[in-house]
């Protein structure tokens, strides 16, 4: 059989050589593996790519049921969190900083819900949107360190905690001060962050703020927030489970980074 034609969302030759050690779950010449491994990568990059259904997997990848049952033994075996970790220490590194970070910024954003997901969903007040939220931490490139979902009600105060454990648990108690918006104000956030070690820096407007404001240190993560949405899967939450969200969100995060340190690589 001819070799099909790639779409855009194919994983390149560079990217491949340094994610496939964190995929291969099994050895290649496995009895069972009825499709090559980076054919089911590559679909499911098409999926969080385009947003396409699982079900609408193109008839020239490989059928979308093996493609999901894959990424669950990828997302169950922490295959995306090891590799979103290596990325960060090797492109840290490679810009002159230490492999492990001393601050994170931490933030959320509220996705609408779907059909799929309303089932779960709470209302965000003051987004005004009914879905969930993405909980997110990075340090100051950008790079992934922790994520979780929740309804869009619950209160971002109320899950500093848990994401500074995950940071923690991510860098090796590395990071010991937090860039915040003002929505992290008050006790109850700084001692949940001071319990694993970390301070909350909070960073505020201007008072006599005019348009738009450029803020420092916290427009890292909303970069970082900007990149995602270049994922059509995670615009919007169409996943029956909170825990698909979150774990297409590392896909999503993995893939830009691995295509930086395929492009580093690949540099003379």
């Amino acid at each position: 059989m001819s070799a099909r034609k790639p779409y855009p969302s194919d994983v390149s030759d560079d990217e491949w050589a340094l994610v496939a050690p964190y995929l291969t779950l099994l050895s290649e010449d496995a009895q069972q593996r009825e499709h090559g491994l980076r054919e089911v990568f590559n679909g499911l990059r098409y999926v969080v790519k385009t947003g396409a259904p699982w079900r609408w997997m193109p008839n020239d990848l490989p059928p979308w049921a093996a493609v999901y049952q894959q990424a669950q033994r990828w997302w169950a075996a922490g295959c995306f969190e090891a590799l979103a970790e290596d990325l960060r220490t090797v492109l840290q590194l490679a810009a002159g900083r230490k492999a492990r970070p001393g601050a994170a910024i931490l933030d959320s954003r509220t996705l609408r819900s779907s059909p799929e997901s309303g089932t779960r969903a709470g209302y965000d007040g003051a987004k005004r949107k009914k879905g969930s939220k993405l909980h997110l931490a990075v340090d100051t490139l950008g790079h992934l360190l922790a994520l979780h979902v929740t309804p869009a009600s619950v209160d971002d105060r109320a899950e500093v905690g848990r994401l500074a454990q995950a940071v923690q648990a991510s860098t090796g108690q590395s990071v010991d001060l937090a860039y915040v918006d003002q929505g992290y104000t008050g006790s109850k956030a700084a001692d949940a962050a001071k319990a694993p070690g970390i301070e909350l820096e909070v960073v505020r407007l201007p008072d006599a703020k005019r348009g738009f404001v450029l803020l420092p240190r916290r427009w890292v993560v909303e970069r970082s927030f900007a990149w995602a949405t270049r994922f059509r899967r995670v615009v919007r939450d169409y996943e029956r489970y909170a825990s698909t969200l979150a774990d297409l969100h590392l896909v999503a995060f993995a893939c830009i980074r691995l295509k930086q340190a395929a492009q580093l690589a690949a540099d003379p």
